[in-house]
């Protein structure tokens, strides 16, 4: 079964992102922050993140950075998934390595659709 880390500051955001994922057959890990998903991803590489972008402690894209300097931190399939649609941000997302990035609020066909893009449905 492939795996997914949920890396969100809310709470909520990261039981429905859960639901979602497990529906789709991942096993789930949730992480609060970049921390915390950094420790996460040196315990166990997941096969993807659904990642925000703002979070304390860690943000999303100083996780990904951290992410991608780790060993087999290239292999995650990471997914932005937050609030911020201009296209500099999407940009500087992409840039930093992410795969794919979605809008806040999101739901399962949006999910399934961004995972099936970046071949892991």
């Amino acid at each position: 079964m492939k795996s997914c880390l949920v890396v969100d500051d809310s709470r909520v955001i990261r039981m429905v992102a859960r639901k979602i994922m497990e529906e789709l057959e991942f096993d789930v890990v949730e992480a609060e922050d970049g921390q915390v998903a950094i420790d996460c991803c040196n315990q166990v590489m997941p096969d993807a993140v659904l990642l925000d972008w703002h979070m304390p402690v860690m943000d999303g894209l100083e996780f990904l950075y951290a992410l991608r300097q780790l060993p087999g931190g290239e292999k995650p399939k990471v997914v932005f998934c937050t609030t911020k649609n201009d296209l500099e941000h999407i940009q500087e997302a992409i840039k930093a390595g992410a795969d794919e990035y979605i809008m806040k609020p999101f739901d399962s066909e949006i999910i399934q659709s961004k995972f099936s893009q970046v071949g892991l449905l």
